[in-house]
């Protein structure tokens, strides 16, 4: 209320501002530049000032409302001038409107100000919440904060795959308990936190929690954990015997589906699908070189997963849009820079590659239909990779690449970063007249081994590194989590039959790869997460890798005429995760293990413990 008139104020999420709109007239009467992604806001009783939370740039904008300008930022982060990864997104006053609440989502925290003199606002302290709190609010001396995903993951007794018998029946009948999804977008429960208001000394031992809780500090922003002698550098900038980085990225695999039956590793061998037979090659690649049974994907789904992939983090438009679109709720596939609200305010990999000089070309990631989706990847892709195609082969992708490939190595110009996408293991389920699942994860398989044949025998072998990761792990079952999935290194400095226990995100393979290339973090997660050095040797080994050929039949097909061929027909497998996972994971249980065969149970673990401790 201001000058006897209503005023309505929105947040633009995505162009940075909050629009005014007068009520009494109906029209939009003006606007006020805030900070990146604007979401929750929230104003005093008397209408004089407004208070927006900025998601990407870890602050609230406090506005005077009279003049219509911001008067102070406030720094929601736990550090001064920290990188994405906060994620502020909710802000809430106190009834006697002294003290503002700020949700930050990434850091699981409420941030505390005294606002009591809007324009010289104090922080007080942190108090620690959920799994990603989204809102908070303040009513009769207490904190309600809502936690989007809950507490931790869940187990899933019924699946992610088909649920048989009794359960099956009660699934039909309607109970409620069998009818809780299976699927790793079904296991965030969120969750109400009930805070008392905290005095002084209270808020003083919350805060020391929230410290204790997040691993990012503004060290690791420049130096990182490691040995003296690693040819993975401990400090940004310093140099690596490393010049070339290959960076491959799949679809939507767990651990358990490809390397459960691996006996050196934390598998489970009930829950495999696409075992040795399938993918040789990955197998092979585990045991020469290094094997992880501890990597987990930061992503739940290819929306999310693609960001995560290339730049550490996911904007909160994404994280609160694609549970919406995966549901058929309404909302488009908004990642990979296909919506520019959903990218990261500096951009990605890419990005960090251009603005420290760092050459760069990606073939297919971020790349759909022969062109760029980015800016920063106009001149930096190649013209004719295949991206999201699966009527074409990987392993025609790789002859794609592997053309480009000795261009680039004839002429001296091979960039020091490549990032590429392999898609097929994502497969077609049963789809009548189209390959197997059991043939599109072998070709996959195929291609993943003639890449790292083709660089192995290559004058660039050396000092060459490749990473293989799925942008998510959302296609299955895993015994230990939801998000453990498979991580692949080859090259001549890693090392040989070696098996590595420690806890990796996908955020360490990314700050492996800043590391290798001089590169600063480019958010709080991939600042804090661990590198891959355990996994490098100071002495290369020049002995080169050996495709294994196939064992699965490539060119079959699938030709069964029944529920589960009609149930893929109805699929959309034109863009990525289109096909509505839940079903699409059973049908593929159906192809690999046969209808007779009930899903083991797998468990969800909010943490895991490293075995080297």
């Amino acid at each position: 209320l201001s000058n006897n008139k209503q005023w309505l104020y929105i947040s633009c999420w995505g162009c940075d501002k909050v629009l005014i709109f007068d009520t009494e007239k109906q029209e939009m009467s003006g606007a006020v530049p805030v900070g990146d992604n604007p979401n929750d806001m929230c104003t005093t009783k008397n209408g004089n000032y407004l208070f927006v939370a900025n998601s990407n740039d870890n602050s609230v904008s406090v506005i005077d409302l009279k003049n219509r300008k911001v008067i102070e930022t406030l720094n929601a982060a736990l550090y001064p001038n920290a990188p994405n990864g906060s994620t502020t997104n909710s802000v809430a006053l106190s009834e006697d409107e002294k003290t503002l609440y700020i949700a930050n989502a990434d850091n699981n925290c409420l941030a505390v100000f005294d606002v009591t003199h809007p324009g010289t606002s104090e922080s007080k302290g942190f108090i620690p919440t959920g799994w990603y709190p989204t809102c908070v609010r303040v009513t009769d001396k207490r904190i309600w904060v809502s936690n989007g995903k809950g507490f931790t993951s869940l187990a899933n007794p019924n699946g992610p795959m088909p649920v048989k018998n009794s359960a099956r029946l009660a699934y039909q009948k309607g109970d409620s308990a069998a009818k809780k999804v299976q699927y790793i977008g079904g296991l965030f429960w969120g969750k109400i936190s009930i805070i008392p208001v905290p005095d002084a000394a209270q808020l003083s031992v919350y805060s020391q929690v929230v410290y204790h809780n997040t691993p990012y500090t503004k060290e690791l922003e420049s130096s990182a954990a490691g040995i003296d002698g690693s040819i993975i550098p401990q400090h940004v900038g310093d140099a690596s015997p490393i010049k070339h980085v290959f960076y491959i990225i799949k679809e939507n695999r767990t651990y358990d589906q490809v390397l459960g039956d691996v006996k050196q590793g934390n598998g489970d061998t009930s829950l495999v699908f696409f075992g040795e037979k399938v993918t040789p090659n990955q197998h092979a690649l585990v045991k020469e070189f290094v094997l992880f049974d501890n990597f987990y994907v930061d992503g739940e789904v290819s929306a999310d997963g693609h960001n995560w992939s290339t730049a550490a983090y996911a904007t909160d438009y994404l994280e609160k849009t694609w549970p919406t679109s995966y549901g058929g709720r309404g909302g488009d596939y908004d990642a990979e820079g296909n919506r520019e609200v959903a990218n990261t305010k500096n951009g990605f990999i890419w990005n960090l590659c251009k603005k420290y000089g760092v050459t760069y070309r990606t073939y297919g990631e971020f790349a759909d239909d022969y062109k760029p989706n980015i800016p920063v990847l106009k001149d930096h892709f190649c013209p004719y990779y295949t991206s999201w195609d699966q009527s074409v082969r990987d392993t025609t992708r790789f002859h794609q690449w592997q053309k480009d490939f000795d261009s680039l190595l004839a002429i001296n110009q091979l960039p020091q970063l490549n990032t590429l996408r392999l898609i097929n293991d994502h497969t077609e389920g049963l789809k009548a007249g189209k390959h197997s699942p059991a043939a599109e994860v072998a070709d996959n398989d195929l291609a993943v081994g003639m890449f790292v044949d083709c660089l192995s025998h290559s004058s660039v072998w050396k000092e060459s590194a490749v990473f293989i990761v799925e942008d998510d792990a959302q296609a299955g079952a895993d015994h230990v989590d939801a998000h453990r999935s498979t991580l692949y290194l080859a090259g001549g400095f890693v090392k040989r039959n070696f098996v590595d226990h420690t806890i990796y995100s996908t955020s360490s393979v990314l700050r492996t790869i800043e590391l290798i290339l001089g590169l600063p973090p480019m958010s709080q997660y991939d600042a804090a997460a661990t590198p891959m050095w355990r996994s490098f040797m100071e002495q290369p080994n020049m002995n080169p890798y050996s495709v294994k050929p196939p064992q699965t039949n490539l060119d079959d097909l699938n030709t069964a005429m029944n529920q589960w061929q009609r149930m893929s027909e109805q699929f959309d497998f034109e863009a990525e995760d289109r096909a509505p996972d839940a079903k699409f994971n059973e049908v593929l249980w159906v192809a690999m293990k046969g209808e007779g065969r009930p899903c083991p149970a797998p468990v969800h673990a909010a943490f895991v413990k490293n075995n080297e401790d």
